[in-house]
């Protein structure tokens, strides 16, 4: 049996220049070792209901330290597991979840639990001789069909919201190029990203980035920034067939929760309004997602969206269901509402738990979207995860920025292996 010989852990500064947990993780076997690391991501726009991240408070870092989640990883988790034998990542994730006990992460913080637990995985990879997709698919998705299966790219060109300091109140517009060869759509990407980058300039707009790369102009209102990527689309020699849109409402952002409306571009919207909203976007634009189009307790919002428009786009939960089992069957499913689940690793805090929750996806019927946090650091295992889950979207930011690009470089990584297999 494999045996845990060290877990280390200090901290790093993700892509907004706050610290996050790194870790690394050795295991043993027969005398030869094998090592996995990972970066944890942090976000920005996040849900009630996610898993603790921990933070210092204090003055250090304006109060984002994560000292206390470090010393949690060298201090706790790694005196209990080190020396433990483990037949897998998955028995490791188990033994720390028995260890924190808590349901939220709120004994040794999330960032800690799955920093441990990405590196782990990492590690199990290599003692197998296996890259961490294969390896993850052997793990959580044996019973998918064997060939390998590429997400869509969701690309995220225009930055609003909490992403950006801009007026715009929805949170990300996206770009999805059609599908099935990463090679060309990484370049479909890249050649609008490029493109809209030109046209904003040529109209007097900022080209600024937002969090997650994307460009952060201060337009006016969802349909012109919509327009912009429809334009941006053909002006770089494709048609909308081929590169499609979505977008991350976030509509935590602008709810009032005093009134119980939604303040978005200058309007005070009740929810059969802004589901009317939507639907003439649907309609008039080649949308094909929207994600946390409704706050994340507005069950009654959530249901009407879904009657009215659910058969004809997706309709993805973020803060809705932040990655947890638990809560997709309590909202999700006990009230028939999205038909889509964003899968973030720091929601839920183990690698274990996010695979259960994509299973759990997969078999009532709802799509998956793998996905960044807008606080990123170089780590790529999202792009494993995404190909691994057979996931049908991967929501990695813009193709810009050393922190989303080593995302769309590993997904060209992976496809390149499975052109020679």
């Amino acid at each position: 049996m494999p045996t845990i010989s060290s877990i280390s852990a200090r901290w790093i500064l993700d892509s907004r220049g706050l610290p996050t947990v790194y870790c690394e993780v050795e295991i043993d076997q027969n005398g030869r070792k094998y090592e996995g690391n990972a970066g944890v991501p942090s976000g920005a726009s996040t849900g009630t209901y996610e898993a603790l991240e921990l933070r210092d408070g204090g003055s250090d870092f304006h109060g984002k330290g994560v000292t206390q989640a470090v010393s949690h990883v060298n201090q706790a988790i790694a005196v209990a597991a080190v020396n433990r034998e483990f037949s897998s990542a998955a028995e490791l994730d188990e033994f720390v979840l028995e260890l924190d006990g808590t349901e939220n992460k709120t004994e040794f913080g999330a960032n800690a639990i799955l920093a441990v637990s990405m590196a782990a995985h990492r590690a199990f990879a290599s003692l197998y001789g296996l890259e961490l997709f294969q390896y993850l698919r052997r793990l959580y998705f044996s019973n998918l069909p064997a060939h390998l299966k590429f997400p869509r790219l969701m690309c995220n060109v225009i930055n609003g919201g909490a992403h950006a300091d801009n007026t715009i109140d929805i949170q990300e517009f996206m770009v999805i190029p059609n599908g099935g060869n990463v090679e060309r759509d990484v370049q479909i990407a890249s050649e609008i990203y490029h493109t809209l980058k030109g046209k904003l300039k040529k109209d007097g707009y900022s080209t600024s980035l937002g969090d997650e790369g994307g460009f952060a102009p201060q337009l006016k209102d969802t349909v012109q920034a919509l327009d912009y990527l429809k334009e941006a689309i053909t002006a770089s020699g494709y048609k909308t067939a081929e590169c499609e849109l979505a977008m991350d409402a976030a509509a935590n952002e602008f709810y009032d929760a005093e009134k119980k409306v939604y303040k978005l571009d200058g309007q005070e919207l009740s929810a059969a309004a802004l589901t009317d909203f939507y639907r003439n976007l649907q309609e008039n634009y080649p949308l094909i997602s929207i994600e946390d189009g409704f706050n994340e307790d507005d069950v009654l919002g959530w249901q009407l969206l879904t009657e009215r428009i659910g058969s004809k786009i997706s309709l993805i939960g973020d803060d809705l269901f932040v990655t947890n089992p638990k809560r997709f069957e309590e909202i999700g499913l006990k009230n028939s509402i999205a038909n889509g689940v964003l899968i973030k690793l720091n929601q839920i805090g183990t690698v274990f738990e996010t695979c259960k929750m994509i299973n759990l996806a997969k078999e009532n019927g709802y799509i998956t979207a793998v996905s960044h946090r807008s606080g990123e650091t170089t780590d790529d295992f999202i792009s494993d995860l995404a190909v691994a889950a057979q996931s049908e979207f991967i929501k990695l930011g813009a193709p810009a920025r050393g922190e989303r690009v080593a995302k769309f470089n590993r997904l060209l990584m992976i496809y390149e292996m499975s052109k020679n297999v």
